[in-house]
């Protein structure tokens, strides 16, 4: 028969795994993130193509308004998480100038290769470094960036308020945070539309051009699954930001939150 410290034993050998969201799928925590990179292996090296296709070019605006609310001026250290394929980066790159750096970080091999590869051929490169890092665990000190964006990455973050955090402590007091990442539509036929484009056209073309309808479908989950634009600003003045606020884009399909490091 066993014994009640057995028993105890057993539980503390074997405890119940936390679980979270992969897509509209509940998984361990501990398997999101691999599930995740997964996903981008496998599109790494058509993600540029797919980003044009999925948002008929639109992508590119939001990214100018990105760029264009971060307040970067020469000189100053900017880092751009989850920066894939350097979008943000080059931008970034022509404003800090040659005094200035930009630290583009993946947490994924196959995006941050596609990423320094393509900047390298553009011919950036001296104001550039390229960090696999994870956004909940940043490996830079605090008090390292004037700016910290992170562009349509968070909703794949397994411990968002952890990541906002991270994000935080690496900021510079004054240092501002840039979210760009899908949201909640604010127009209801807008949101009908969106839904049936998402869940219908999204893993077509993502199985013409990347033979990979599986990963865009989880796009589209995922994007149903990130906190919407004022639970988003509430976590990051939990996190310590204050003049926290958003500016929706294209009828809140997309939003840019912003923060600011007291």
């Amino acid at each position: 028969m066993e014994s009640p410290s057995d028993s105890t034993n057993t539980k503390e050998q074997h405890p119940q795994e936390s679980t979270t969201h992969f897509g509209f799928r509940n998984v361990n925590t501990s398997e999101k993130a691999s599930k995740v990179a997964e996903v981008f292996h496998s599109v790494a090296h058509k993600y540029d193509i797919m980003n044009d296709l999925m948002s008929f070019g639109i992508h590119r605006l939001w990214k100018r308004l990105t760029i264009e609310s971060s307040g970067i001026r020469p000189g100053h250290r900017v880092l751009d998480i989850a920066g894939g394929t350097g979008d943000l980066t080059m931008q970034f790159s022509k404003r800090v100038g040659p005094s200035g750096e930009v630290v583009l970080a993946d947490i994924n091999a196959s995006m941050l290769d596609v990423g320094r590869n393509r900047l390298l051929d553009k011919g950036y490169g001296p104001n550039i470094q390229f960090v696999q890092a994870n956004a909940e665990c940043l490996p830079f000190p605090e008090n390292s960036f004037h700016c910290v964006s992170i562009a349509f990455g968070l909703r794949n973050v397994t411990d968002k308020d952890k990541a906002l955090a991270s994000m935080t402590r690496v900021l510079k007091p004054g240092g501002r945070l840039l979210i760009l990442e899908f949201s909640k539509p604010t127009n209801k036929l807008v949101s009908e539309v969106y839904d049936k484009y998402s869940f219908t056209a999204l893993p077509f073309m993502g199985k013409l051009i990347t033979n990979d309808s599986d990963s865009y479908q989880y796009l589209a989950e995922s994007i149903r699954m990130h906190p919407d634009q004022d639970t988003l600003k509430t976590m990051m003045e939990t996190a310590g930001l204050c003049q926290c606020r958003y500016q929706n884009m294209s009828s809140g399909i997309v939003a840019l939150h912003t923060g600011v490091k007291p």
